[in-house]
């Protein structure tokens, strides 16, 4: 006997409408998501793009290699390239450990009021604006000593980066399974070697993503520097009791010259630290690549 097809009841009906309804909720939902993503990824691509298009014909031997000279007379950004590269990365000394150690602190030890004071501190911190950075620093490392030197700027970077650092590390730390905690005390582990050999290297991946957050943000800080470091037209290496020059103010500097080859210089300034960030978070990225958290 053929199979007879019972008709849909009410009940029926109301149920495959709702399935309807709901699979098209779920599909506009989807491309509404996507579109939201696309937003996010266009403001990037458009300035990816709109800098290496301006700036890599202006990036050539002479704008590595030769030092600033007087306005309109050429020369190159050897003075403000190996002054980030100096300042950069002594900030990044300061601001790595009380980072990190912080974040541990706030995510493995401290109480839950302790840790709700720290982390607001650090939200706000994040929040300020960095030339409000600047003049605090001005006032204790500038002014004292009437001069206008590169460690007051190692120094101000810092203060930038320690509180991405801290919230990173806490957030990266708290996505660590507590399995894995609870597995090591059991074997007789004292906390502090299960937060050391478990937790952060479980978390190294993402730890070091939120350095390297931290450490582009302090690469393009411009305000800070001009209260602090200040730049200079010389190239200094190694004093940094001295004003010293970096890509954002050389940048910053001459975008502002009425002169042709003084703008095309800073097309290829910015073009260069896009690559030095870029490099350096392709570098991390590479050595992090695998399962651990954050990688």
């Amino acid at each position: 006997m053929a199979a007879t097809t019972r008709p849909l009841t009410m009940p029926g009906l109301y149920r495959s409408h709702v399935s309807r309804r709901r699979r098209g909720f779920d599909i506009g939902m989807r491309w509404l998501s996507f579109g939201a993503a696309v937003l996010c990824v266009v403001p990037l691509a458009a300035v990816l793009i709109f800098v290496t298009v301006n700036g890599a014909a202006a990036l050539n031997p002479d704008l590595i290699t030769k030092p600033t000279r007087a306005l309109g007379k050429g020369g190159g950004a050897l003075g403000a390239i190996l002054g980030t590269l100096q300042m950069v990365p002594v900030a990044a000394l300061i601001a790595i450990p009380v980072g990190v150690a912080g974040g541990i602190y706030v995510g493995e030890f401290a109480g839950r009021r302790s840790a709700r004071i720290v982390r607001f501190a650090a939200d706000v911190m994040v929040g300020v604006p960095s030339i409000l950075i600047g003049i605090f620093v001005f006032t204790f490392l500038v002014l004292p000593f009437k001069q206008y030197n590169a460690l007051a700027g190692s120094v101000a970077l810092a203060v930038i980066m320690i509180p991405v650092i801290l919230r990173t590390t806490e957030e990266i730390l708290q996505l660590v399974p507590g399995t894995l905690r609870e597995a090591s005390l059991a074997l007789g582990i004292p906390m502090w070697r299960t937060v050391w050999s478990v937790v952060i290297r479980t978390g190294v991946g993402g730890i070091l993503t939120g350095v390297m957050l931290a450490f582009a943000r302090a690469m393009g800080e411009t305000a800070p520097l001009l209260f602090t470091a200040l730049g200079s037209r010389l190239v200094n290496v190694g004093d940094f009791g001295k004003p010293m020059d970096s890509l954002p103010v050389f940048i910053y500097v001459n975008a502002r010259q009425p002169y042709e080859l003084l703008n095309q210089q800073a097309w290829g300034a910015a073009f260069l630290l896009l690559l030095i960030v870029l490099v350096i978070n392709v570098a991390v990225r590479a050595r992090t690549w695998g399962g651990r958290i954050g990688a």
